[in-house]
């Protein structure tokens, strides 16, 4: 059926189910006894909406349930129209909505999209409603191309975005010229105006609380919001990897800095050096989040960047974090010592924070003290006492732990070894009966040895101390909505090999491979898991450990002693049908 064939009119529940049955997807019991019940019951929704309440199985294949998306999918093909899901990551709402009015929009429930050449993208969820076309047709001077995507998403989406835009405009209208004179290139400006935004205004307000609502719907990990000669730019880290959201006018982007700045308690008149704050808040369902905050001055302006930690990561049990048994073990054995040091390695954003905390949590029973010292501290837990470094008050690290050595501490945690006095530091605690857990920017297990004994740490030291070390890497995790199963390709055979080499793992049957679907917007990932690489110190390790230590060697004995490479980690993952081949050939290095 061609939606230009049938007559203007509004879809009517009666005539959807029709089709529907028509097309084997419902029972024509199941149809009449819905139209049934809505004619006692009379309520003005879509009818895509009112189906999709009743969450029927499709009789036909894939029998999927007939949620609203699959439905407006449905409806979409067999009137002869494209679907389009809103990913409201991709509309540039600002430019859109200058194209008609929001009283317009609501009128024919109808949402414009993007502009694609000379043609003007409208979403709908009215197929055979088109009165609205020739006059924006006139208007926009663009051809009309009609999708059609979920009411609900319009509806919702219409609202969102022609508020938004609204408080993006009434913003730049209040200020002329540049608040943030800390721009090179804005300074020959000065002479013209520097009006200065004011935080607290209310359309400042309304963008900053859209903008950490969306991060949240989205899953964001951080948020940017970078400053460029003529615009700003918002974007967003989901799973790994920053994703464009919006630009904004350049005042729009220093006035939400300068709101952020202030709940941060940040100096909002100092924007030539770079500052750290914090902001805690809530989701729309009353769930705390936490906003680690760093300005940092650029060219154009301050680049913000907000950390989002979400407090649900410290009640995560250790096989939700990628924990296999094994590795579950043999870090147990590890945190249960009474003292010693224990070690977490890896790059920035591998997931080390997320591990010391939640095994922290683990630990923090009410008969020990547990005592952090970061920079900065990234959750406040309530269970631990937390101490922040302040370098300004020359309370490094090493300073910090001198400190606690007097607060009767059981536990320690030290953000980060840096150098050779904080190393000396923690080693003096471990000796003197407390655990210590702390972090080393290596890039496996071993590597934390030797840099050790760069920083200058004797190995006798190390020996006497050390308990252990566990690498780690992040990889996305599969979509389970719409990843498929295929048999190991050929040209994967060798791919395989060299990323077990020189593990002899055998090779699975088949693999999982990502297809991307609406629930992952379709990149075929959802979330991310840990890979591992524990390294327990033995006899036979130590004494390898020397001035002069052999990582050949080191890595070997604790090969044979039952360590696995990350590599080796990241294969047990794909044969479970978590990741791919090519995530954890990208994130882990090789297994020398």
């Amino acid at each position: 059926m061609a939606a230009q064939e049938v007559a203007e009119h509004k879809l009517k529940l009666a005539e959807v189910l029709g089709m529907l049955v028509a097309d084997g997807m419902v029972g024509k019991a199941e149809a009449d006894a819905l139209i049934a019940e809505r004619r006692l019951h009379r309520q003005d929704s879509h009818p895509l909406v009112v189906i999709a309440e009743k969450r029927w199985k499709s009789l036909v294949s894939p029998f999927r349930i007939l949620t609203l998306e699959p439905l407006t999918e449905w409806l979409a093909k067999h009137v002869g129209m494209e679907y389009f899901h809103i990913d409201p990551l991709k509309i540039d709402f600002t430019d859109l909505t200058d194209l008609m009015s929001i009283e317009y929009a609501n009128r024919f429930a109808i949402m414009p999209l993007r502009i694609d050449g000379g043609d003007l993208v409208v979403a709908t969820s009215e197929p055979f409603l088109r009165a609205w076309e020739e006059t924006l047709k006139h208007t926009s001077r663009k051809r009309i191309r009609r999708v059609i995507s979920s009411p609900t998403d319009i509806n919702r989406y219409l609202v969102e975005f022609y508020n938004l835009a609204r408080s993006v405009k009434s913003a730049t209208k209040a200020s002329t010229g540049s608040s943030s004179p800390a721009s090179f290139e804005q300074l020959v400006e000065l002479g013209k105006t520097n009006k200065q935004f004011d935080a607290n205004d209310q359309h400042i307000v309304h963008i900053v609380d859209w903008l950490w609502q969306y991060a949240f719907d989205q899953r964001a990990s951080d948020i940017h919001i970078e400053p460029r000669r003529e615009v700003g730019i918002v974007r967003f880290r989901i799973d790994g990897v920053l994703h464009q959201v919006h630009q904004l006018p350049m005042s729009v982007v220093n006035a939400m800095t300068s709101r952020i700045k202030l709940l941060g308690r940040m100096d909002l008149m100092e924007k030539r050096r770079p500052q750290d704050g914090r902001i805690k808040t809530r989701t729309e369902d009353g769930q705390e989040i936490e906003l680690r905050l760093s300005t940092l001055p650029t060219a154009f302006g301050e680049k913000l960047v907000m950390r989002v930690f979400d407090p649900e990561v410290l009640l995560r049990d250790f096989s939700e974090l990628g924990f296999s048994e094994d590795d579950r073990a043999r870090w147990q054995l590890m945190t249960s010592q009474p003292n010693g040091i224990i070690l977490v390695t890896g790059p920035t954003g591998s997931g080390k924070t997320t591990t010391l905390y939640s095994t922290l949590k683990h630990l923090a029973t009410p008969e020990v003290n547990v005592c952090t010292l970061e920079d900065p501290i990234e959750m406040v837990e309530p269970a631990f006492n937390q101490m922040q470094i302040q370098q300004g008050l020359d309370l490094t690290f090493a300073e910090g732990v001198r400190a606690l050595m007097r607060q009767d501490p059981d536990i320690i945690m030290v953000g980060e070894i840096r150098d050779l006095e904080t190393a000396e530091m923690a080693i003096q605690a471990a000796l003197t009966g407390h655990l210590v857990l702390s972090t080393l920017h290596t890039n496996d297990a071993p590597s934390a040895i030797t840099r050790l004994l760069d920083l200058g740490v004797p190995y006798y030291m190390i020996n006497a101390t050390l308990l252990g070390i566990m690498a780690q890497r992040l990889v996305r995790t599969l979509c389970p909505h719409c990843k498929k199963p295929i048999p190991m390709p050929e040209s994967d055979n060798d791919v395989w090999d060299h990323l077990v080499a020189p593990w002899k793992a055998a090779r699975p049957a088949q693999l999982q491979t990502p297809q991307g679907c609406l629930e992952c917007r379709k990149t075929g990932y959802s979330g991310r898991v840990g890979i591992y690489e524990i390294l327990l110190m033995s006899p036979a390790l130590r004494k390898i450990i020397s001035p002069d230590t052999d990582i050949t060697a080191l890595r070997d004995q604790a090969n044979r002693e039952g360590m696995k490479p990350l590599r080796i980690s990241g294969a047990q993952k794909v044969a479970a049908g978590l990741t791919t081949l090519e995530e954890v050939l990208k994130t882990a290095p090789p297994a020398d």
